[in-house]
């Protein structure tokens, strides 16, 4: 993962770098889960704004009782901000 967005539009040559963004990198030997997690993740952003995740040896959709090894699981969340800021403070791009 990059620390440049990637808007799914237009020239990928061309990516903006967000004006928020947060991670997270997670390394196990061992897990297992009792139950399958609900998990939500909700941005709120231009429509630029985006999160993903990379798993290793990790499927998607979790099982009960299994047990998973030598897991990563990264995470990524950017968000663009559609504010319109007064002339005096805007900034130069």
């Amino acid at each position: 993962m990059s620390g440049k967005g990637d808007s799914g539009k237009g020239d990928p040559d061309l990516f903006e770098v967000p004006e928020i963004e947060i991670g997270a990198d997670v390394k196990a030997k061992r897990l297992r889960f009792d139950k399958v997690p609900e998990t939500e993740v909700q941005l709120h952003g231009d429509e630029r704004s985006f999160s993903k995740t990379d798993r290793e040896n990790l499927p998607e959709e979790v099982e009960p009782g299994v047990e998973y090894r030598d897991v990563q699981v990264r995470w990524l969340a950017a968000a663009y901000l559609d504010v319109q800021e007064a002339p005096e403070i805007r900034r130069d791009r």
